[in-house]
């Protein structure tokens, strides 16, 4: 019976703890396959703003993504807004963070200018420039030099000392 009790705790925990390169590589197939943005949002649902702040980031993400999905222009921008709450909770809270700013470039390199979510794009690729050495996670490192390579914010030049690092 104890041991029963220990596997259903262990294994709770594990449904608990979401693993950073997963959600990573959620947003990076949700970001190309609007099929793929239910999932990516499934799989922070229950993030709040108390947990790591990479997830925070991430969850405003998807919100983002999903706003791609609404029918009504006040839903789309509505979504769009509390997407966009969390990912700047999550670089207020972490304003040294590579990765929140990483994915606060994404979100504004890729959203209509409508939405007049545009103005830290030139910030934020200075940032992601200067700190891309100090990354320590070769899936992270691998994650921003992806996006960098095929980003159209970055230039040639940019690009080319990316990829020789």
């Amino acid at each position: 019976m104890k041991f029963l009790n220990v596997l259903i705790l262990v294994l709770s925990i594990n449904v608990l703890t979401i693993d950073i390169n997963t959600v990573r590589n959620a947003y990076k197939e949700a970001a190309q396959d609007n099929t793929k943005i239910e999932a990516f949002s499934k799989l922070l649902s229950n993030i709040s703003k108390k947990d790591d702040i990479a997830l925070v980031a991430y969850k405003g993400a998807s919100i983002t993504l999903l706003a791609k999905g609404e029918k009504k222009i006040k839903d789309k921008k509505n979504r769009f807004v509390e997407g966009v709450s969390y990912v700047e909770y999550a670089i207020e809270k972490a304003p040294n963070d590579i990765e929140v700013r990483f994915i606060r470039l994404g979100i504004q390199e890729n959203t209509p200018k409508i939405l007049k979510y545009k103005k830290n794009i030139e910030e934020d690729k200075l940032f992601l420039l200067k700190q891309f050495k100090d990354i320590n996670s070769s899936n992270l490192r691998n994650h921003i030099k992806d996006y960098i390579l095929q980003s159209k914010a970055f230039s040639d030049e940019e690009k080319l000392v990316i990829s020789n690092q």
